[in-house]
């Protein structure tokens, strides 16, 4: 196997795409979800993203990172949950694969992804971020902290779950949830969607013994 190798100033050299879709591949696998959102006059925004993450379990957190706007593409999700300081996290199937990645083209704020793409927006009382119907895991963030990060002008964005819908089946005895159960889908670099398989579990890892499969 012949290996490629690249220098920072290889990298730097690329044209922004090819870079782009590049630097994006490098963590591998990484779930993709739909961010809804909603400004304080109600209008509703859905956006693909993969850069969330867990952040901590007591209390619930997740984190994300967003883009802000630019001269060339306004950011309507940060925009929305700074506003309202809430948003929802949507996974989806590899059945709805098309019409999640089609919310990432630049809509105008007046235009709804959820209307464009063929979503039905879900609303719980005095929670005022939208979820998508139907979506197999829901999941509602309220704002906790905000940090704007210097290297590259993008925004961390840590919610604490204040809702979680998802089917009881999915749910295991050790109380993690199956996502493969769900038909839950992951994304690689910007553009390829995959639904992985149950794949192999393992019991929590200890000094004293080998590696035990669940």
């Amino acid at each position: 196997m012949t290996l490629a190798h690249l220098t920072a100033p290889d990298i730097a050299a690329m044209a922004s795409q090819p870079r782009a879709l590049l630097i994006n591949s490098l963590p591998g696998y990484k779930s993709a979800m739909l961010v809804g959102t909603s400004d304080a006059e109600g209008q509703t925004n859905l956006a693909i993203v993969s850069s969330h993450f867990h952040l901590g379990s007591s209390p619930p957190l997740l984190a994300m990172i967003l883009r802000p706007s630019t001269g060339n593409s306004e950011r309507h999700t940060l925009r929305n949950l700074l506003e309202t300081r809430c948003w929802t996290l949507n996974g989806f199937s590899l059945d709805h694969a098309a019409p999640a990645h089609q919310t990432s083209a630049a809509y105008p704020k007046d235009q709804s992804e959820f209307d464009a793409c063929g979503f039905e927006a879900e609303w719980l009382a005095e929670f005022n971020a939208p979820f998508i119907k139907g979506s197999p895991l829901q999941v509602g963030c309220l704002l906790r902290e905000h940090h704007p990060l210097e290297i590259n002008g993008t925004h961390m964005i840590i919610g604490e779950v204040q809702h979680l819908h998802y089917p009881e089946t999915a749910q295991r005895s050790d109380g993690g949830l199956s996502l493969s159960d769900m038909g839950l889908v992951a994304v690689a670099g910007l553009d390829t969607y995959t639904q992985p398989e149950g794949g192999v579990r393992f019991a929590a890892a200890d000094t004293a013994s080998s590696p035990r499969q669940l």
